[in-house]
């Protein structure tokens, strides 16, 4: 079966498949020609992965029990523990808001001194708030590969306009036009489909689109 039947029989993307393929959860045979060729067993390890990647299992646990490392008893018990906590820290963190908004401040009136000291207290409990320095690095990381990719398209740009404003002096063979206007054109996808990229990588879900499942 090629990798696109598999797409549409377990409503995966290619990408996310080689994805797992990558990460060591998948492996199909090679036909002759060097095409990947999956069988009923790859399209059930798929599904399985489907499952528990949708219940929010993490590929390294997954890869875990795959390889019999763990037993899907213990990867559950221990995803349950994770989800209770998260669901505790919910509940901590709706419950500070709530008293926030009881108080019925405003901005400028707000008592951010009273509401870190609570909030540093439940921390020391045990409570895990949302780490802010993480997502401003994420942000930062962001930022940075918005900024670069925006100045290579610039530069292309520029160079588009360079070719002609010169084909605007002196008129260029048409292929030879063609070819200067066909590079920067070319570079600037090539950009723009390696900064979505880099986009999805640095908002933390699996490069791929994987977190998707």
């Amino acid at each position: 079966m090629k990798i696109k039947q598999v797409e549409e029989l377990v409503g995966i993307t290619s990408k996310n498949i080689r994805f797992y393929e990558n990460q060591g959860l998948l492996t199909p045979e090679r036909a002759e020609n060097g095409y990947r060729e999956y069988h009923e067993q790859n399209i059930e390890t798929l599904k399985k992965i489907k499952l528990l990647r949708k219940l929010g299992i993490s590929v390294e646990e997954i890869r875990a029990v795959l390889n019999h490392n763990r037993s899907l008893e213990d990867c559950l018990e221990k995803h349950l523990t994770v989800l209770e906590k998260e669901r505790e820290n919910r509940l901590n963190m709706q419950r500070l808001s709530d008293a926030i908004l009881q108080q019925r401040d405003s901005i400028d009136t707000l008592n951010t001194n009273e509401w870190l000291d609570e909030m540093e207290k439940l921390e020391k409990e045990g409570v895990d708030f949302v780490n802010v320095s993480k997502i401003d690095i994420r942000m930062k990381k962001k930022m940075g590969a918005v900024i670069g990719g925006a100045v290579m398209i610039v530069l292309m740009l520029a160079m588009i306009g360079f070719f002609l404003w010169a084909n605007s002096q002196e008129t260029l063979p048409v292929g030879i036009l063609i070819v200067f206007l066909g590079i920067p054109v070319i570079v600037i996808i090539c950009i723009i489909v390696a900064l979505r990229s880099r986009i999805r990588e640095i908002e933390g879900g699996e490069e791929d689109e994987a977190a998707k499942y």
